[in-house]
């Protein structure tokens, strides 16, 4: 294993910037080393802007190049899967964008082969879940853990955001598109972090797009954790809940909000209200150091994992326990899995 871990991209996207490029120059032990796109002038338009030294023709030659440890894959949902299992099967780490992809079978699929790729060469896979590695999402887990709020009761989490241009890949149910997938991952995991434990979902309520009733824009789901706790996750990428980036959980003696887990380093607060008896409420606001950034401590704790040895805490396996809920949703509210009607879809 070389000191220093190198990274190829499986393509030239929005997000890799942010979640990529920018952080690598903040990890002495990360280079970007290659990129590879549908389009070579795209990708080489990418390189020259960001200083990424090689170009390949597609990803396969990326794959191929000795020169290249690990791969980052942002391409849409419905690609996570096959190439995630080429990146493994060319003896390469992935960290892989969320959601890991289209369904829980497919997560399944890629989990089982990511243990044999581990056991046999110590292959590690990521699911790109930024916000959980910042020390923000840490310290909701200790406040909900520790015991400040008494016995839990219910945790709520909300990612809403604005996206009124339907062409967008997101909405293409042929690459798993939908707000479930493209927020509600998020909120889902946010709630799972804060049930400790994985939930059923006993309802769930949606608005799709008009032009293809099986994409949903928005999404409400009512959830049950064992023990007795409660929850809801809403996504939306349009609709009157314009934007609402939150997480909420109550317990006995108090509740905790947080405002905007999702981009800490940006903005954020956490506010826990307790009750003292006599004293009435105490309400307490908290804020940890924006910085590092969530992507750098992701990709800090990714080649930790890697050079290391390092925990994966978003690892494939609770990938598969997350797809799992995103699915229930999906069924609870009526509409096909993401990945079901691939046929239809091309037809």
């Amino acid at each position: 294993m070389p000191k220093d871990l190198r990274i190829g991209l499986l393509g030239a996207a929005a997000i890799a910037p942010s979640a990529l490029i920018k952080p690598a120059r903040q990890t002495p032990r990360v280079t970007v080393t290659a990129v590879a796109a549908r389009d070579r002038t795209r990708a080489e338009a990418f390189a020259r802007k960001h200083g990424v030294p090689v170009v390949h023709a597609d990803y396969d030659a990326l794959l191929a190049d000795p020169q290249v440890d690990a791969v980052y894959v942002p391409l849409p949902n419905g690609l996570h899967a096959e190439w995630t299992l080429k990146a493994l099967q060319a003896g390469k780490h992935v960290l892989c964008e969320k959601p890991f992809t289209a369904n829980r079978a497919e997560a399944e699929r890629v989990a089982d082969a990511a243990d044999a790729a581990f056991a046999r060469s110590g292959l590690v896979v990521m699911e790109a879940f930024h916000y959980r590695h910042h020390a923000l999402a840490e310290r909701m887990r200790e406040v909900v853990t520790g015991g400040e709020l008494g016995e839990l009761h219910r945790v709520e989490a909300d990612v809403c955001f604005p996206l009124p241009r339907f062409s967008d890949i997101r909405y293409n149910y042929a690459l798993a598109g939908g707000a479930t997938m493209d927020a509600g991952c998020y909120a889902v995991h946010v709630a799972r972090l804060l049930g400790n434990g994985e939930p059923a979902v006993t309802s769930a309520r949606m608005l799709t797009l008009r032009k293809d009733t099986r994409i949903d824009r928005a999404m409400s789901a009512e959830l049950a954790f064992p023990g007795g706790v409660t929850g809801r996750i809403r996504a939306s990428m349009w609709s009157r809940r314009v934007l609402s980036i939150r997480a909420r959980a109550v317990g006995t003696d108090g509740e905790m909000n947080v405002t905007n887990f999702l981009m800490p380093q940006l903005y954020h607060q956490l506010t826990i209200r307790t009750s003292r008896g006599a004293e009435g409420h105490v309400v307490r606001r908290e804020r940890v150091p924006r910085n590092p950034s969530s992507y750098a401590c992701q990709l800090e704790a990714f080649a930790s994992a890697v050079l290391d040895g390092g925990p994966v805490i978003t690892s494939a396996r609770d990938a598969v326990a997350n797809m799992s809920v995103l699915d229930s949703i999906y069924r609870a509210c009526g509409l096909p899995l993401r990945g079901e009607m691939k046929d239809e879809a091309a037809a």
